[in-house]
């Protein structure tokens, strides 16, 4: 177990060595919407779980997580994005087990902007008309259990945006692990490396335009538009189960995130289940060299909590409901609301 825990820290350092955040290309990747955790229970964690993540949530976290559901888990969840934006998040995920060993699961994720006028230099007020882009995501995982002591996964991600007359479509690659230990399987440890992929272009019949030559002719134009990258990020997390009673646990939690395009992340948080029947959860992340950029700042602001209800169907049943919320601060707009629902079989 030593040596296994020792080559796990030392690739989690040579990892982090060779993807270390990078503030200055902050704002410059593309398709962040990658990074919007539209799930209830790892959102009130702050994405700060990648060590303990299980179920559908996983495949936003650490894919490697979906192995850890007993038999099958549905679930579904909505979020008010930044209260009053307007934007939601919509999302769904399905996860079973394949053979002894193997665990398959697919999610999909979707925002929803709303109605937005559509204005032209003729009518800047708004010509009366209205779209709404449309963006969203999915990805099809496979994750392995060895031992049931180390799991790996990896998950496949087809990325789609579009507005009226512009589109565009990527691929990005998950791939995590996580490993448990102790007599309950009480120490667990994961590293997660997500959004790697190719980078991505806009095309359409929008990047056309007509204007007058110089003999007042009418010629066609076309706008060559920058490929952008996507939003590649790094999770490296532990996480300890305190078990004093059948009736109560507690799991701290603390985590490393990197980002391609971004600052650094530290944070740590704790879950708290109370029976097998309620949980509460909350967490902090903090973002490295942030104070006192008032410019380049984050709108959630770092604290973040929630709760859970899972019942059974039945008496004695081992499927089993459950009902979860979440909250993000943010500052300005007034938070971020998550709902959830998930059957688990």
């Amino acid at each position: 177990m030593r040596k296994i825990i020792f080559t796990l820290f030392a690739v989690s350092i040579l990892t982090t060595g060779a993807f270390c955040g990078n503030p200055d290309r902050q704002g410059e990747a593309g398709a962040y919407e990658l990074l919007m955790n539209p799930w209830v229970r790892s959102g009130a964690l702050n994405s700060l779980n990648a060590s303990c993540v299980r179920g559908v949530e996983a495949m936003m976290v650490n894919v490697a997580g979906i192995a850890r559901v007993n038999r099958m888990e549905i679930g579904l969840a909505q979020s008010r994005w930044l209260v009053p934006s307007g934007i939601g998040l919509n999302a769904g995920g399905f996860v079973t087990k394949v053979g002894k060993n193997g665990t398959l699961g697919i999610s999909l994720m979707s925002v929803d902007f709303g109605d937005i006028r559509v204005t032209t230099t003729a009518v800047p007020e708004g010509t009366g008309a209205t779209y709404s882009p449309k963006f969203s995501n999915i990805g099809l995982g496979y994750a392995h259990t060895f031992g049931n002591k180390i799991t790996v996964g990896i998950l496949f991600r087809g990325i789609s945006e579009s507005i009226q007359d512009l589109s565009t479509f990527g691929f990005a690659i998950d791939a995590g692990i996580q490993y448990v230990a102790g007599s309950q399987d009480n120490f667990k440890f994961g590293i997660s490396l997500r959004n790697v992929g190719g980078p991505m272009d806009f095309s359409g019949d929008g990047l056309s335009t007509q204007l007058k030559s110089s003999e007042n002719t009418d010629l066609t134009y076309n706008i060559r538009l920058n490929k952008f990258e996507l939003p590649s990020q790094l999770h490296i997390g532990l996480s300890y189960d305190f078990i004093p009673s059948d009736m109560f646990t507690i799991t701290p939690i603390v985590n490393f995130t990197s980002n391609s395009f971004g600052r650094d992340e530290i944070g740590g948080g704790a879950e708290i289940k109370l029976t097998e029947y309620f949980a509460l959860r909350a967490s902090y992340k903090y973002e490295f060299d942030s104070a006192g950029d008032e410019v380049n700042k984050t709108a959630h602001t770092g604290l973040a909590a929630g709760a859970s209800i899972s019942v059974p169907l039945k008496k004695k049943s081992e499927t089993r409901l459950g009902i979860d919320y979440g909250y993000r601060h943010s500052d300005p707009f007034e938070g971020t609301h998550q709902f959830g629902v998930r059957l688990e079989f």
